[in-house]
């Protein structure tokens, strides 16, 4: 209650820019959506947003352009699919069945065209889930900093 009374009270003056500093930060879930919301309604009437976090969920969510700084520096800087895009192919994870066994299979999205186990698989009717896993925004932060997020 008191995150989201600070977030009302900084909205009194109605200002243009506002800086965001782990605004979700120790809520639950229902009062993180919100001032999830509240941010949102904020972006809506045109108001710049400037957001501090170490969650990458919420950056995915909430904002138009992340920047990843490291060591005080801009390592990286554009919107969050871009981002994501940028790094590696997605992967292609796929299970079949085979003598009874349930076997494994990972190929890039790129290469699943020309993979001759997934054809065999598919013509053969043995695969048994198929998902894509794209990177995700802290995929790409360890990717470019070597280290995990906390």
């Amino acid at each position: 209650m008191k995150m989201r009374l600070g977030f009302v009270r900084c909205l009194l003056h109605n200002p243009k820019l506002l800086f965001l500093d782990e605004p979700m930060s120790g809520l639950d879930p229902a009062n993180a959506r919100i001032l999830k919301d509240m941010i949102w309604e904020q972006k809506e009437r045109g108001k710049t947003i400037i957001l501090t976090t170490h969650n990458m969920q919420d950056a995915e969510e909430l904002c138009d352009r992340v920047a990843f700084i490291v060591d005080g520096k801009i390592a990286a800087l554009d919107t969050p699919g871009s981002l994501r895009k940028s790094r590696n192919d997605t992967k292609v994870e796929y299970r079949t069945v085979k003598n009874g066994q349930e076997v494994f299979h990972t190929c890039l999205l790129s290469e699943l065209g020309a993979s001759v186990d997934f054809h065999n698989s598919l013509q053969e009717g043995t695969i048994t889930s198929i998902h894509s896993k794209e990177q995700t925004l802290e995929d790409v932060f360890i990717s470019l900093t070597g280290r995990c997020l906390q």
